[in-house]
Order: C-alpha cells, then sequence, then structure tokens
C-alpha cells in the first residue's frame, strides 16, 4: 500500500474534495464473438470492459464517502454520552474506527483478494464466460436471495394514456395496441433489426435486451435461481381473473402473426371466458401468487406442480416461455396512489361470500392476478396501464427503452390512422418498429385463436396458494405508497439557475429527511454503465460531506439565504461530479462488493473491514431512489430495500417533478409532504425563470442534436444528465458494420458455473402450442 493511516486521518475531510480524481486499471482485450449478425448487437464487440479501480485508490475514497453518515445524529438516544465530534459534525470515534479498519484491510486481505480479482477477471475475460469483474457477483445479489421479488425487487411503470383518447380508456382496445406495438418490437430484436441504444455516437450495450422478450425466473430448492431464455418463443400468455390463456404471436422466423385487430379480437373472447368463472372460485386457483412466495417456497410448491403431472409440466413450460405476461385487471383505481400502488404489487380487496355459514373472505383484489418472474404488460379497465418487470437480468434503462418504443409506436400508428385518408398510400409517419407482418387468421385462423391453460392441482399447492395470498396481504397492508405530483417548477427552472436538476432533486429527498428526523442517512442512486460491456449500474451516494453540510446550513436559524444557497450549490457540483466518475466506471461500491464476493467465492474469510460500523451504515440504504424520465411515463416506482426505509422513484419533467414513494409502516405521506414543501422552500432561493440571464458558452451546454427519425429522445434512468440540459438518445445504427458480431459472455447452465442468462430450449412443441390447452372461440365484434 503507498497510503497511510496517519495520512487519511489528517485529510479525510479534505479528501472528499480530492477523491474525485482516481486511476483505474484498464482491460483492454476485445469481447467475445457468438456470431450474431444484425445491427442490434453490432456494437458489443468494440465496447471498452469495465476496469477494476486500484485497490488504494478505492480504499482511500472510502472514508469521503461514509463521513457524513458517521456523525453525532447516529449517536445512541438512551441517554448516554456521545462520542466527541469534529467541526463538521462527524464522530471521531466511529471515524478512527474507519480509518483503522481500512489500514488494517490494506495491510492483510486486501491486496490478495485485489489480485485474485484482477486474474478472476482476466481469465473470465479470456474464456468468454465472463463480462465483467462484477458481472457475476451482482447478478448473485438478485438471484441468491430467498426473499419475495414482490416490493422487494421488482420495479413498476405507469404509462402516460395514449394518444387515441376512445382506445385509451377502453381496456381491450388499449391492451391490443400495446400488445401488438410489443409483439412488433419482439419480432425485430429476433431478427436483429432493433436500433441499438447510444449515447453521444457511442454504442451502449445491449446485452440486457437478449433476456427482455421469452425470459423468466426460474426458482431452485438447492441452489440460488436462474434467468432461463426461450430464444424461439412466439407466443403471449394473457392473465385475466387469476385465469391464463396464450395465443401464438409470432411465426416461428419472427414474423409477426397477428395484428392490433386480431388481438383485440383474441382478449374480448378471453374476457368473456375468464368471466364466467366467479371470483371466489378463480382467487382459490390463483396459481400467479405463488410467485409471491420467497423463493424456496415457491421452488418447492412448483416442485409438486409439475410432479403431479406431465400436463401440468408442459403447462408451466408454456407460461415460463411466452414473450411476456399481458395482464387484464377488472378494477379501476380510484387515484393516482392506487394505480401507482396496483402496479407494484396489486390491490387488497377481501370479500365475504353470499353464504351466512361460509364467514371466511376471499381475495378479490388484483394482487392475485400477476406472475412476477416475467415482464408483465399491466391494463386496468379504465385502460390504465403499466409494466412491472423481474429486475434480476435487466434494469431500468431497458425497461424504459421497451415502454417508449411500444407508447411511440402507438403514438405514430394513431398519427398514420389521422393521415391516411388524405395522403391515401403514402406513408407521413414511417413506422417506428420495424418489423414485418404475416397475418395467420387469414390464412389459418385456428393458429392463433387463443386457448386457456388448466392445472392438475394437488391439495397441497391449493392450501400454498391460499397460504402465499395471505401472507402478501399482510405486506400489502403494512406497504403504503404515496405519489406526489410538484408542479412548481422542473426541469428548465433548475437548469436557468445553472444547476444539474438530478442532483438538486436527489438533495431534496435528502433535506426533506433531515427536517422530518434530524439525521443524515445513507442514500442510494445507480449509475448506468451501459458504456461498457455487460455493464449495469454503479452506486452513488448522495450523502456526501457537501450534502451533510447543506443540510445543516439549511436548518441553522442564523444562516443566511446566500449561505444556504451556496451550499445548496456546492452539493450539487460534488454530487454531479460523483455522477460522472460512477458514469465512466470510476465508483468504488461495486469495486468493495467483488472484492467481499471473491474472498466467498474463494473460501476467505470475510474481512472484518465488510463487518464494519462505516461499511455497515453506508450499505443500510434508507433512501433508495432512481431517476427516470420520458414522456411515455406517468410515474415509476419500487419498493424500499430495507424495513425502515423509503423506495423513491422519481422522474424530472421540463416544468415539474414527479416522485412516487413506498415504505412499510413509516410516514410515507407526511414524508412526501415535508418533501414537497422542502422544493418550495428551496425554489424560493432561485432566480425566476424570466429574471434568469443564461449564457451557453460559460454554461458549456454543448448544443443540442437533431435526432434522427427513427430515434425517440429518452431521459434514461441513472441518467448521463450531468448538468440537466442533454438527454441520452436512441441514435441510428450504422450499415458500415466491420463485419464483427456481438458477444454474450455465457455459458451452459450449472451450478458451478456463471451463466447470468440461460438459453434454455422449450420443451414444447410448436405441435403442441397449436393442440395444448382448451381453445377459446375468438370474439368477432367489439361493442363500445
Amino acid at each position: 500500500p503507498t497510503r497511510h493511516t496517519n495520512k487519511m486521518s489528517t485529510d479525510y475531510a479534505a479528501s472528499s474534495d480530492d477523491a474525485l480524481t482516481t486511476t483505474n486499471t484498464t482491460n483492454s482485450s476485445s469481447n467475445s464473438d457468438d456470431g450474431s449478425s444484425g445491427i442490434t448487437y453490432a456494437g458489443q464487440v468494440s465496447l471498452p470492459r469495465l476496469p477494476i479501480p486500484s485497490l488504494e485508490d478505492t480504499m482511500a475514497r472510502f472514508p469521503a464517502a461514509v463521513c457524513a453518515l458517521l456523525s453525532s445524529s447516529h449517536d445512541s438516544d438512551d441517554g448516554g454520552s456521545s462520542s466527541p465530534s469534529d467541526i463538521h459534525g462527524v464522530n471521531t470515534k466511529e471515524m478512527e474506527e474507519c480509518l483503522a479498519s481500512i489500514h488494517n484491510f490494506l495491510e492483510t486481505d486486501g491486496p490478495l483478494l485485489q489480485k485474485m480479482l484482477v486474474e478472476y477477471e482476466r481469465k473470465g475475460r479470456e474464456d468468454g464466460t465472463l463480462g465483467s469483474f462484477v458481472e457475476e457477483f451482482w447478478s448473485d445479489a438478485y438471484l441468491a436471495p430467498d426473499s419475495s421479488v414482490v416490493m422487494n425487487l421488482n420495479p413498476f411503470f405507469v404509462l402516460e394514456d395514449g394518444p387515441d383518447t376512445k382506445k385509451s380508456k377502453d381496456q381491450c382496445s388499449r391492451a391490443a395496441s400495446l400488445c401488438f406495438s410489443a409483439i412488433k418490437l419482439a419480432s425485430s430484436l429476433k431478427n436483429e433489426t432493433l436500433v441499438p441504444d447510444a449515447f453521444k455516437g457511442k454504442p451502449l450495450c445491449m446485452d440486457q435486451f437478449r433476456a427482455l422478450f421469452g425470459a423468466c425466473r426460474v426458482p431452485e430448492t438447492e441452489n440460488k435461481d436462474t434467468v432461463a431464455v426461450n430464444p424461439d418463443s412466439t407466443h403471449v400468455v394473457v392473465l385475466d381473473n387469476n385465469q391464463m390463456y396464450f395465443f401464438q404471436a409470432l411465426w416461428p422466423d419472427g414474423t409477426v402473426a397477428v395484428n392490433e385487430e386480431d388481438i383485440l379480437q383474441i382478449l374480448l373472447a378471453i374476457r368473456a371466458d375468464a368471466s364466467k368463472v366467479a371470483p371466489e372460485v378463480s382467487s382459490r386457483n390463483a396459481l400467479g401468487v405463488l410467485t409471491t412466495l420467497p423463493r424456496r417456497e415457491w421452488a418447492s410448491a412448483r416442485d409438486h406442480i409439475i410432479s403431479s403431472s406431465i400436463h401440468n409440466s408442459t403447462a408451466l413450460d408454456i407460461v415460463d416461455g411466452a414473450l411476456f405476461i399481458l395482464v387484464i385487471d377488472d378494477m379501476t383505481p380510484k387515484d393516482i396512489h392506487e394505480a401507482a400502488a396496483n402496479m407494484l404489487h396489486g390491490t387488497y380487496n377481501l370479500r365475504s361470500e353470499d353464504n351466512l355459514n361460509n364467514l371466511v373472505d376471499y381475495q378479490a383484489g388484483t394482487c392475485t392476478n400477476r406472475w412476477y418472474d416475467k415482464l408483465q404488460v399491466i391494463v386496468c379497465k379504465d385502460g390504465r396501464a403499466g409494466i412491472n418487470f423481474e429486475h434480476s437480468a435487466i434494469d431500468g434503462h431497458t425497461a424504459l427503452r421497451f415502454v417508449s418504443d411500444i407508447f411511440a409506436d402507438n403514438v405514430v400508428s394513431f398519427a398514420q390512422s389521422i393521415t391516411q385518408t388524405v395522403y391515401s398510400d403514402r406513408h407521413m409517419f414511417p413506422p417506428l418498429i420495424q418489423a414485418h407482418l404475416r397475418r395467420a387468421s387469414l390464412e389459418h385462423p385456428q393458429l392463433v385463436a387463443p386457448r386457456k391453460l388448466t392445472f392438475e392441482l394437488p391439495q397441497c399447492v391449493l392450501d400454498k396458494i391460499y397460504y402465499a395470498e395471505t401472507s402478501l396481504s399482510d405486506q400489502i397492508v403494512a406497504s403504503d405508497t404515496f405519489v406526489l405530483e410538484f408542479t412548481g417548477y422542473g426541469k428548465n427552472f433548475i437548469v436557468r439557475n445553472k444547476m444539474s436538476p438530478d442532483s438538486y432533486v436527489q438533495l431534496s429527498m435528502q433535506l426533506a429527511y433531515y427536517r422530518l428526523y434530524g439525521k443524515i442517512v445513507s442514500q442510494y442512486e445507480p449509475v448506468l454503465t451501459k458504456a461498457f460491456y455487460h455493464g449495469r449500474t454503479e452506486a452513488m451516494r448522495t450523502a456526501t460531506e457537501k450534502a451533510a453540510l447543506f443540510c445543516k446550513k439549511w436548518l441553522d436559524p442564523s444562516a443566511t439565504n446566500e449561505e444556504k444557497l451556496e451550499a445548496l450549490r456546492v452539493a450539487t457540483q460534488y454530487h454531479s461530479a460523483g455522477i460522472k466518475l460512477a458514469s465512466t466506471g470510476q465508483g468504488i461500491e461495486r469495486h468493495l462488493f467483488a472484492l467481499k464476493c471473491i474472498a466467498d467465492k474463494n473460501g476467505i474469510p470475510t474481512p472484518d473491514f465488510f463487518s464494519s460500523e462505516a461499511y455497515t451504515r453506508l450499505n443500510h440504504t434508507i433512501l433508495s431512489t432512481s431517476n427516470c424520465g420520458n414522456p411515455s411515463l406517468k410515474l415509476f416506482g419500487f419498493g424500499p430495500v430495507v424495513q425502515d426505509g423509503f423506495g423513491i422513484g422519481y422522474i424530472i419533467r421540463d416544468s415539474g417533478l414527479q416522485y412516487s414513494i413506498s415504505s412499510k409502516h413509516r410516514q410515507t405521506k407526511r414524508y412526501a409532504h415535508t418533501l414537497k414543501q422542502t422544493l418550495i422552500d428551496m425554489g424560493k432561493l432561485l432566480q425566476p425563470m424570466h429574471s434568469v440571464k443564461v449564457s451557453c458558452e460559460k454554461m458549456d451546454i454543448p448544443e443540442a442534436k437533431t435526432a434522427p427519425a427513427t430515434s425517440i429522445p429518452v431521459e434514461y434512468l441513472e441518467d448521463y444528465d450531468y448538468f440537466g440540459a442533454e438527454s441520452a438518445t436512441v441514435a441510428s445504427a450504422k450499415n458500415s458494420s466491420d463485419g464483427k458480431t456481438s458477444p454474450t459472455g455465457r455459458t451452459p447452465g450449472g451450478s458451478s458455473q456463471f451463466a447470468r442468462v440461460l438459453r434454455r430450449q422449450s420443451s414444447v412443441t410448436a405441435s403442441q402450442l397449436r393442440t395444448f390447452g382448451e381453445e377459446i372461440t375468438p370474439s368477432h365484434q367489439h361493442e363500445d
């Protein structure tokens, strides 16, 4: 080690200013090749590898990451004497212990683990089994825990209303429109014609799109879960009134087999059939609620289902291998809060049977009408729509591309319907999603007729369904979701005051918590690292020393408005600089996490550093937050990651800010009201838009580039938006390929091998898909 603890002990506060300079080792070896030939994955082979930071640099920057959390406000409230603090409010005893643990780690386990990590990455790179040094470990962080994915893992989106006001209010019409666009997107991915993501002309990693369609999280009784992808998936599963149906959507070559009208007729037939079963009966057979169980319990129940009959095994295979799940909810959200909660975990609605001799309630809410192991497109009775997605293989950036493309395709289709009578056969608006259509209903209508899936469930599984529902209901009752729609100002106002909107919003959440509880707490923001091969996210921790000073200055009655504003500016600048470092692979948390995991992988006892108070406090994330902005979205959110935390998804609009806030047993609404007042008070310090003079040269804002016709302006989750004036775009694909194709970095499945996604061939044949299940006769009339 080249750094010493006595140096860090005297300079930890000052080093928080200097910690934004780092040196990394760079892995420049080329990526492996998997034989892909289309444009979608063409940029994969040229992507740089995620660098492994030096051990000394990461450990030198760690004190700055935790110093704000080691404050006197965290001392026990039992009336005992507290440890002395320095002028910044940092608990000097805890900081000394932190520095001692760093020194011990550098002198003992650290160098060996760093060497092992570098060698592990080198070997994985050379044999093509590893995309990055943290890929296996980060995948395990999602797949290994036994906890339920509901409210703990799966995020949600609520879409804006559709462009066609008539369709957007009709459930089946809205569902058919979104489903058709999603099927076209699946076709373009299968044929690798989807335009790849890019930022400033440079490609972003598209590997996660391989697990977007046909993917399923599969529970295991003994090992960690797996994510299996059916590369030959051609069908869609529909969930309605806790019953499952499916229909063929693609031809085997990826050509689209149904159009929007075909899907509408299919959904009308399914709706009519599903309504024949009383809700008190369907709730007793709500197989999907088993996906809300802890994973080992769900695996055990699944084994019972499969072992009961070959029929059950085939039916489950059809569900697992579907492109996605289309969920039809028989409910209308009463307000925006319930709309968000419905997409997060479904609704809770107990009813009693009309039987005086039976006082046992049954669950009539939508919480059982789900399949959380897959991508779900959810449509409510009033046409309100959203998605809930399984998070282990894809991040919000990938899911956002999915929803923005299908929503924009709906907009283009509506524009085409308006202009087609004027311009006849001329297409004034070219289709957004390029996919070939050959309607099976014109040739072989039976191929796309909907079929109902039934299961032969033993009593032990029926009992488990009931217990899964009661357990989920407990979680829902203990949870709270509240939406704050702030309309006082938004991105434009913040940018004109020369601050990053994302950094500004991040500080607003920390300040609101500090005003309510008087504590600086760990706050997490994921930062996209898709500029690297198989990159996912790095962590940005908002509770920096500068953020803590800002919060304390704000509540200081002697502080002037000028001092508060200056503290805000310094804190936002520091946060923005940290975002830049994280997005360029220079963060510290994924590195530390990988070092901890490489020890476990090699049977080395976990070093004491990872059980230190500083490391523990940093990773107890009270405020888990994420930014996702796009005109197609109305809301975005997720549950808290710790029992005493908040999960906060936010959207930064030009003239407003939206927060979806969830918690368990906490004052969610009160926190939201405090946050609203905080935004109002912060806004009072800034200059109104009409009085701010902006010089683009002084602000160094890049000129906006004109997006190509096939592009969609997208402000992605884990935004690159350092200053708030620029957003990522989906760039046009370059046709000048050098012949290289994309890698996957996957291995065949095996408990001892890492395979982020298993490409599992379905055991269901094409002929089985045509004949399995009970055929439902499609409707041919749609009553408005």
